[in-house]
């Protein structure tokens, strides 16, 4: 079958790799309908050191269950099924708490002899755990947003709600990218008051603001933070969703948050120490989110989507198919694309 498969900064190919097979009765085999390319990918697009074998790559899909192991239940063949971007077995100590990035018998995507969820077809460890069945078709209409299942629309979820975002709260989202409008479409959905989406890229805050977004602040740094300060009186708002993962974006988060506020980050972090000096302390700011479980969120979400109340796969503005993957990757580090859509 065809692959991706990054071999350093910039060298992203499509290659003709194994096709997936059972190793163990708890796998399950997927042939991939649609996946995407997520903007933590291009960290390693980025500044992945050059090396003479390519990695897989890739953590977002959902497709149709091929074959499956002696060991798995609640699924067969034909099942339209989407993956949360980490494996685990939803069922050991830390999965029954909500947080199945810390599965103790899961893992992620594309390491070792784990497929990467941007190819043709996919060996799913942990199937019965990991894998939630879609009441949907092959073909369906839904299937961008159920994608977004996946990873982005439960990651900028699980900011609001670690933010604790809830009815009359009022929200600053940092970061327009797909996880940022994600973010503002979660706080929607939670009954924020006020949404400020700071973001200057006007194709993507006007979609901020069809998915909630009541205001957006396209300046930076301290004139960014002076004008969110005017949006609320001089305060700041409840909580901040920081979904860049740079530097500045914390600290713009710190400048913007209400005394006694939550700030929540959600971005990969690209960088070591966070900002927190004594005036962060002595205003009683609580600094949470991390990585996101997305599987714990996928049977909430759900409904949303199949009722057609939210539509989280419009953050999908390019498709392309899988010899085009390369020129995806680009096209999103150039700013050309917002989040790209893989149709195999």
């Amino acid at each position: 079958m065809k692959a991706t498969v990054i071999y350093g900064a910039g060298d992203v190919r499509v290659e003709t790799v194994p096709d997936p097979k059972l190793y163990e009765p708890t796998d399950a085999v997927v042939r991939v309908l649609r996946s995407c390319i997520c903007g933590s990918d291009l960290w390693p697009f980025g500044a992945k050191p050059a090396q003479d074998h390519g990695d897989r790559i890739g953590h977002e899909f959902l497709g149709v269950v091929e074959d499956i192991g002696a060991e798995v239940t609640g699924l067969k063949p034909g099942d339209v099924v989407v993956a949360p971007f980490v494996w685990a077995d939803n069922t050991c100590d830390f999965c029954r708490e909500g947080l199945q990035t810390s599965c103790r018998h899961g893992g992620q995507w594309g390491s070792t002899d784990v497929d990467g969820g941007q190819g043709e077809a996919v060996r799913v460890p942990q199937a019965s755990g990991t894998l939630v069945k879609l009441p949907v078709g092959e073909d369906s209409a839904l299937l961008p947003s159920l994608l977004t299942l996946s990873d982005v629309f439960p990651t900028g979820h699980h900011c609001a709600v670690t933010a604790g975002v809830g009815p009359r709260t009022t929200v600053t989202v940092i970061g327009d990218g797909a996880v940022g409008l994600s973010a503002v479409l979660a706080a929607k959905r939670l009954g924020a008051e006020q949404i400020i989406l700071m973001g200057r890229h006007t194709d993507r805050t006007d979609l901020g603001r069809a998915f909630g977004a009541t205001d957006v602040v396209a300046e930076r740094g301290e004139e960014g933070v002076e004008k969110v300060r005017e949006l609320t009186g001089g305060d700041g708002t409840h909580t901040v969703l920081e979904c860049v993962g740079l530097k500045p974006a914390i600290e713009t988060a710190f400048g913007v948050v209400r005394d006694g506020g939550t700030v929540s980050r959600v971005g990969a972090p690209q960088y070591p120490d966070v900002p927190a000096d004594f005036g962060v302390f002595f205003r009683n700011i609580t600094l949470t989110g991390g990585v996101a479980p997305a599987r714990a969120y996928i049977e909430e979400l759900l409904p949303d989507i199949l009722e057609g109340r939210i539509e989280p796969g419009r953050v999908f503005d390019r498709t392309v198919g899988l010899d085009e993957v390369p020129g995806g990757y680009q096209a999103m580090a150039d700013r050309e694309a917002l989040k790209v859509l893989i149709r195999p």
